[in-house]
């Protein structure tokens, strides 16, 4: 309390008082109001002070400057591969809402994000991230940015700044093979002769991997999921978060066993050693899915259809094969170039990797299917009884297996 109030009161000049008495509240609630701002002001700015040196952390201790130092050093990649902020991601993302997932995997989450200059693109927030394989990691990344075919996926760039590495693709906008597959009575355009491009154009995208990108890459994850349809429906694979780089003398390399069950190579469960081969077998389930319509696993099914490859080479072995096949397909497509396919199939579903076929054979075989010219037939031709069990005796040239 100030000398002057004391001494108004003393005078006994309450009006004064009064006056005073207000002025000095007044002014002590300013201070107040001043004090609270630069307490907020101080603890923000430690506040960002603190998230950049947790950014910086993390951007070094996930390779950030290694990722540099290699980009740099690579002048095909620098154009084209932006390591990104977390600040931008989380702006393309609006703060990772959940309006904005994608899907949902066993190594992450993927969010539709938009970033400044306009680009809708896909960010792929990975679940854990093993900090033992940095090196390992930022290779891939690097390697895949040079990546450079229509039917895969592009790595756009990634950002390092937060605890895991966030993965930043093109958007792919029509959404998966396999989503399409469970629908495709409802898609009149998911027709014999499409669903056959999309298989050639996914094998064309795995024997690129396998056998003219810069390093040799095996997916690790080939599945109906992961292949991806543009707005023209043109097949492009994604999602490289499992996958491995195999040094070019090498023709294997040895992994904790990673997949997903019904597409799982059976030898690469068993022995640890990942091989393109394993891709192979992957794929083979894909095929078996475009011609049979059903999923790879399905355990509310007996337990002799449980497992799609292994019920598909049992009807193939046993003769049988029109009647695992989708009424559709035998409605548009012929006979032969349905057994074609389905031999294909048998072959990359053999338990022994080395008597599949490599994903280049297989491409090629699909390209020349595609491009074969069929005798025209007439519909009832086309269309065996689904119930009639028919035989390598009846139709000789239809079993190629």
């Amino acid at each position: 309390m100030s000398l002057s109030f004391l001494l108004a009161m003393l005078r006994g000049n309450f009006g004064l008082t009064s006056r005073i008495l207000k002025c000095e509240f007044s002014g002590f609630g300013l201070g107040f109001l001043v004090l609270i701002i630069g307490i907020n002001w101080l603890y923000f700015i430690i506040q960002k002070r603190n998230l950049m040196k947790l950014r910086e952390k993390f951007f070094e201790q996930n390779g950030g400057f290694l990722l540099k130092q290699q980009l740099s050093s690579n002048e095909t990649t620098i154009e084209s591969t932006k390591i990104f902020s977390a600040k931008e991601l989380e702006k393309a993302t609006n703060n990772y809402s959940n309006d904005r997932i994608l899907g949902r995997g066993g190594y992450g989450t993927v969010y539709r994000g938009i970033l400044r200059d306009k680009r809708i693109v896909a960010i792929k927030k990975s679940i854990i991230m093993d900090h033992s394989q940095i090196e390992v990691f930022i290779n891939e990344v690097v390697i895949l940015t040079q990546v450079n075919h229509r039917n895969v996926v592009k790595l756009l760039g990634c950002c390092l700044e937060t605890e895991v590495p966030l993965l930043v693709y093109e958007y792919v906008s029509n959404n998966t093979l396999f989503y399409h597959i469970q629908n495709s009575g409802d898609m009149p355009w998911f027709s014999w002769e499409n669903r056959l491009r999309i298989a050639t154009e996914a094998a064309s995208a795995l024997a690129y991997l396998h056998s003219s990108a810069a390093m040799p890459i095996i997916h690790r994850d080939v599945k109906s999921a992961n292949i991806l349809l543009d707005e023209y429906y043109t097949a492009k694979i994604a999602d490289f978060g499992a996958s491995r780089l195999i040094p070019i003398d090498r023709t294997q390399v040895t992994t904790l066993v990673q997949g997903t069950l019904g597409y799982l190579d059976p030898e690469y469960f068993q022995t640890s050693q990942l091989r393109e081969k394993s891709d192979v077998y992957s794929f083979g389930v894909v095929l078996a899915e475009l011609l049979t319509g059903r999923k790879p696993l399905c355990i509310q099914k007996s337990e002799e259809e449980m497992n799609l490859s292994t019920y598909f080479v049992m009807f193939v072995t046993k003769n049988r094969l029109f009647q695992i096949i989708e009424p559709r397909i035998l409605k548009e497509g012929s006979l032969e170039q349905i057994s074609a396919v389905a031999a294909i199939v048998k072959r990359c579903l053999e338990l022994k990797g080395e008597e599949r076929p490599t994903m280049k054979e297989v491409m090629m075989e699909l390209e020349g299917l595609r491009k074969y010219n069929l005798q025209s037939h007439k519909q009832e031709e086309i269309i065996p009884d689904r119930n009639m069990r028919l035989t390598s005796e009846q139709h000789p040239d239809l079993y190629p297996v």
